[in-house]
């Protein structure tokens, strides 16, 4: 699917098309264009980028693919980007990106992405309602764009830190390996968005130290604005990553505890009962000739002799604190 919007400065304009607009463009020197590709991006338009906007062939090779770790790069009159969005019906740290390649100059955005990005949705409805001024730069508008992508994660992480609060809750008192299995899944999920968020972080800290057209100095502030929720973004998932292993480590040592103390408790039982076990042993084997069993009284004094040890036993145990 192929969008366009067309910005005139003359008279403060916007048209929203499709790839007609681009004509208009390639007839006029000071207007500028936002050109956004979702699907595939085939070999046909490829070239068609190649000769309408002097895109590298390399560059759009990497636009072209599903999978791509986020980075920068600079060109004479461009600076073509990778970032890693959210896919549309994402909504949890299980989330699944989408690559987002954007190629910005000052006169023209191209975006392409496989899949629909709320992201740039939010961003050219915000540019044809007025909210976000294409007067003020295609350099601000990227950068609008990487806030709005950043803000999406941001709510998966506020939410995911409610979720490992109750469930630290959960583990101090249940000792369920479906809680366990659920922060397993929580850091195996923070695994990968820190990987993203921190090529983000190197991306814009990279576009921060050495500008590259259409990213000057009037955007400076902006652009720091961006790397700060980038960096926020990595800190947290950083953060919830070393908690949840911490959630895990803790599980494994309350269930080790309560191990431990199931089997201390059999230990006790055991240890109370071997001697009772062994005088049963010794009266129960079938001699004539024992002589204890001529005894009257033979039968009360072993009972006694055994809850005589029984009772020594635990104030021993006691006395030592086993119990």
């Amino acid at each position: 699917m192929i969008k366009t919007l067309l910005f005139d400065p003359k008279d403060q304009s916007l048209i929203k098309g499709d790839e007609s607009n681009i004509e208009l463009w390639q007839q006029s020197d000071d207007k500028v264009i936002w050109l956004n590709i979702e699907g595939e991006l085939s070999v046909e338009w490829q070239m068609k980028l190649k000769q309408t906007f002097g895109l590298h062939h390399l560059a759009l090779q990497d636009a072209s693919r599903d999978r791509h770790p986020p980075k920068i790069e600079n060109f004479d009159d461009h600076t073509f980007m990778v970032l890693r969005g959210l896919s549309a019906d994402s909504d949890s740290v299980n989330c699944d990106n989408i690559l987002l390649a954007i190629f910005v100059s000052e006169r023209f955005i191209v975006t392409r992405h496989l899949e629909r990005s709320l992201s740039i949705e939010r961003t050219m409805t915000a540019v044809e309602n007025g909210d976000i001024a294409f007067s003020s730069g295609t350099g601000h508008i990227i950068l609008k764009l990487s806030r709005f992508v950043v803000k999406r994660y941001h709510k998966i992480l506020f939410d995911l830190e409610t979720r490992l609060e109750e469930l630290e809750t959960f583990m101090l008192t249940t000792a369920d390996d479906k809680i366990l299995a659920e922060v397993v899944l929580y850091k195996t999920d923070l695994t990968r968005l820190r990987r993203n968020f921190h090529y983000h972080v190197e991306l814009f800290n990279t576009l921060r130290e050495e500008p590259s057209a259409p990213f000057d100095s009037r955007l400076a502030h902006e652009l720091y604005d961006v790397c700060e929720h980038q960096q926020r973004a990595a800190s947290l998932a950083d953060l919830f990553y070393q908690v949840s292993s911490d959630l895990i480590d803790g599980y494994i040592s309350i269930s080790a505890h309560r191990l431990n103390n199931i089997m201390k408790v059999l230990t006790i039982i055991t240890a109370i009962f071997v001697p009772l076990t062994f005088i049963a042993g010794i009266y129960g084997m079938n001699f004539e000739y024992i002589p204890e069993l001529k005894y009257k009284d033979g039968y009360f004094i072993v009972w006694g002799v055994m809850l005589s040890i029984t009772a020594v036993l635990i104030w021993l145990f006691r006395k030592r604190k086993w119990l």
